[in-house]
């Protein structure tokens, strides 16, 4: 008899996309794409047209002009998450979120109450169906990483297991860039040694591996290409970055323009930390440029802060120093995040001057503002600088 593993893989398939479609029938079967200047996320019908996530919106639009552009919705997109992480918990009690649409769940101590893991997987996938209206893929393995191939195989709307006897015949089978870790100049090393698949890779030298990769690369890989992965379904993970992204299109963008971003981005993310009891101690700036390439620099602060006028003021430095390189290659996308969080409140400077002073005041205003905004929403309570200006709701970066 076939032995199943019982590791699970829930992957929301589309996930902004199919919230828009699950939201406004009209959509169903249309090509959809969540965002204008880029794209933040596309339908199935929008993909096989060639529209990927991140690309240029005109691009998009050139290759799929009877697409359906919406704005993103972060509220909607926050409530259909934690309504599919309540069915998943329903499910099991081990589930380790990875992002805002897609988790492990550890099922293996279900088997006599609720059976075999892959009937478990398949009717979490009717759950999330019939109590959120949306399609979910599920991949069923003995490891994590294999549960997430699977998953990613089965999509879209579909269900794979992975049985324990044939994992390496599966794997082994598969392309190397399926391989975590294998981005475009990985791939590029790997089939001018002429590896191709992950049976390859997995019968290629590890010394060998290593002088082509380097160690640590060599390593990781050699272990996946041979389905070792020991890491358990961790649950009550806590993040160890807050962090959020505004896509502003292709264009000039003067710097007044960059700053509202940079404001709202950082109010944004202050404002969770606050409401999450949590301090951070690096700032972090994430920069896309109009050629898609990408640019991150950061800046560690002299002690974990959740104020909202230390984290603006160190992003500004930030953005102040990639000033010239954004007039040169222009900006598509911006983000903020805080790293390095605590869940100690960070300590007052001793003693109480003035200096002090001000910073007790301006933790108290930050307070007094949270609490508006959690009554009567975010946009109650707005900087000068940001009257009278359109923003695009900022997409959330997702924890490490």
């Amino acid at each position: 008899m076939a032995t199943e593993g019982t590791v699970l893989h829930a992957d929301l398939d589309s996930f902004f996309a199919s919230v828009e479609q699950r939201d406004d029938p009209s959509l169903l079967g249309r090509p959809v794409i969540v965002g204008a200047g880029v794209v933040m996320a596309c339908s199935y019908e929008a993909k096989a047209r060639g529209v990927r996530t991140a690309m240029g919106g005109r691009q998009a639009q050139r290759l799929c002009p009877e697409a359906v552009v919406v704005p993103p919705r972060m509220d909607a997109y926050s409530a259909a998450s934690k309504a599919v992480f309540e069915v998943f918990r329903d499910t099991t009690p081990l589930v380790e979120g990875i992002s805002i649409d897609e988790a492990f769940l550890e099922v293996g101590g279900l088997r006599r109450i609720r059976g075999q893991p892959s009937t478990i997987a398949a009717q979490l996938r009717v759950d999330v169906r019939d109590r959120v209206g949306l399609p979910i893929s599920v991949g069923v393995a003995r490891t994590k990483y294999l549960a997430k191939v699977a998953s990613a195989m089965s999509k879209p709307d579909g269900l794979l297991v992975v049985h324990v006897e044939d994992e390496l015949r599966f794997l082994h089978a598969l392309p190397v860039e399926r391989l975590w870790g294998v981005g475009p100049k990985t791939s590029e090393k790997l089939h001018s040694a002429r590896l191709h698949t992950v049976g390859q890779v997995a019968a290629f030298g590890l010394s060998e591996l290593v002088q082509l990769l380097g160690p640590a690369a060599a390593h990781h890989l050699h272990a996946l290409a041979h389905n070792r992965d020991p890491r358990r379904v961790e649950t009550g993970r806590r993040r160890r970055s807050m962090g959020s992204q505004h896509a502003v299109g292709r264009g000039p963008h003067s710097p007044a323009e960059l700053d509202v971003v940079l404001i709202g981005l950082v109010d944004r993310v202050t404002r969770r930390l606050r409401a999450a009891g949590r301090v951070g101690s690096t700032v972090t700036l994430r920069l896309r440029f109009d050629d898609f390439t990408r640019s991150t620099s950061s800046r560690t602060l002299p002690r974990p802060t959740s104020s909202t006028e230390t984290v603006l003021q160190t992003a500004r430095q930030l953005m102040r120093s990639r000033a010239d390189e954004i007039a040169d290659r222009g900006c598509t996308l911006v983000g903020i995040s805080v790293n390095g969080l605590d869940d100690h409140p960070a300590q007052l400077v001793l003693p109480f001057t003035a200096s002090s002073g001000r910073a007790l005041d301006s933790a108290a205003l930050e307070g007094a503002v949270d609490a508006v905004r959690d009554k009567y929403g975010s946009k109650a309570v707005r900087r000068a600088a940001q009257i009278g200006r359109s923003e695009r709701a900022p997409m959330p970066i997702l924890p490490d």
